[in-house]
């Protein structure tokens, strides 16, 4: 069967690489003249570093992107550590998890993801249009190129997705949440206590993220979320600010957090996103991955992550797949991933919440909050979706 993957970003390259271990190849489609992304990063964490190492790239990844020291919750007026959890440190994250966070930055990541594939198995500045079907097959439209025709379909073309409108998903939801982001030379953050470590910078209706990134972590990306605009206003995921509209928004901050968002030369605003449930996450021969089917709010820093777990498990359906089994092998991929996406989701909500704490609230409040985060979400970090297909029931038959 010839699959068409949509979108070569993090899902659709990490799915090419897991379908050629099984011995099958497939085409990407991007709507980008080139692998690349100005000014954002990704979190690596266990649950999708455990997969790129073992598809062979965990050494290269290693080597572009930086393993912080520890991860620390800030008051983010006065800059006190409400608590710290070590990661780098003593090795403890590898240690509980059996694979390392990273922090990277995602033009690294996708260079490294699409080196491994091939530049002859991606074709760059093809946008999807339209999909029609033909038969049991369907023909992919590109604005300004000839049709093509697939037997399967994978959507991993993100937030605003074309392939999910075709499978029948509703609108995006916004969150009533944005954010300004940026990354900043470690040697401009004068202010900035432990540069190297992962911290969460906490307040009223606000919160900032930071990690560093970089092979020797001379770059700190930072994400600086803030309750408002009550309305989001245009089409688009992104509205341009005015000077110094993001430095005000944290005008009475701790000035770490003031130096980096000035530093971050922010000229736009972010509104963040959620993809309502779908019933089904495929139609006919084409289907889901990533963002395209749940998006989720960042929190947790698990967009890319939960795509990898996605990649992973369809590569697994494909595997085998024929025209009568098509459909029983896209349900089974679905209720592998629904209930895990759904609940990562929801509780990105929770952690929205209890990020923007009042600060009104007693500091032992505050503390136990903060020292308890590790445990309640641990079991985010600890799936490994490799060995959850190899255990679940009737998908190792299935795929014989």
């Amino acid at each position: 069967m010839k699959i068409a993957i949509i979108g070569a970003g993090i899902g659709g390259l990490t799915l090419a690489l897991a379908l050629r271990a099984r011995g099958i190849e497939a085409t990407l489609y991007e709507q980008a003249a080139e692998l690349s992304e100005i000014g954002a990063a990704v979190a690596l964490s266990a649950n999708a570093t455990r997969e790129l190492q073992r598809l062979g790239l965990i050494d290269q990844l290693e080597r572009t992107g930086v393993e912080p020291t520890e991860l620390i919750y800030r008051d983010g007026l006065s800059g006190d550590r409400l608590a710290a959890h070590a990661v780098r440190k003593g090795g403890a994250y590898r240690d509980r998890f059996g694979a390392p966070y990273l922090g990277i930055h995602r033009a690294d990541l996708q260079t490294t993801l699409g080196r491994a594939v091939g530049a002859e198995h991606i074709h760059l500045a093809h946008r999807l249009e339209r999909i029609e079907t033909v038969g049991e097959r369907v023909a992919l439209h590109f604005v300004g190129r000839d049709p093509v025709e697939a037997d399967i379909v994978v959507g991993a073309d993100g937030v605003r997705s074309i392939t999910r409108q075709w499978v029948g998903g509703q609108p995006l939801r916004y969150s009533g949440t944005s954010a300004f982001r940026g990354i900043v030379p470690v040697e401009r953050l004068n202010a900035l206590p432990d540069p190297q470590a992962i911290q969460f910078w906490i307040g009223q209706d606000a919160h900032l993220l930071h990690y560093a990134i970089g092979s020797d972590g001379g770059h700190v990306n930072f994400f600086a979320v803030v309750e408002g605009p009550t309305a989001w206003s245009g089409s688009g995921g992104t509205v341009p600010i005015e000077p110094g509209e993001a430095v005000a928004a944290f005008a009475d901050w701790h000035p770490a957090v003031r130096q980096m968002v000035a530093a971050g030369d922010v000229e736009r605003r972010w509104g963040l996103f959620v993809a309502p449930p779908l019933r089904h996450w495929h139609r006919g021969p084409v289907v889901l991955i990533g963002d395209a089917v749940h998006a989720m709010l960042p929190h947790h820093g698990q967009g890319a992550n939960t795509t990898i777990e996605d990649a992973i498990t369809l590569a697994t359906m494909l595997d085998g797949l024929t025209s009568s089994n098509r459909d029983a092998r896209f349900a089974a991929y679905q209720k592998e991933r629904a209930l895990r996406t759904r609940l990562i989701q929801r509780s990105s909500w929770d952690a929205n919440r209890a990020l923007h704490t009042d600060a009104s609230l007693p500091d032992a409040t505050r503390h136990r909050a903060m020292h308890h985060f590790p445990e309640r979400y641990g079991w985010i970090h600890k799936f490994d979706a490799s060995a959850q297909l190899s255990g679940a029931s009737g998908v190792v038959a299935m795929r014989h």
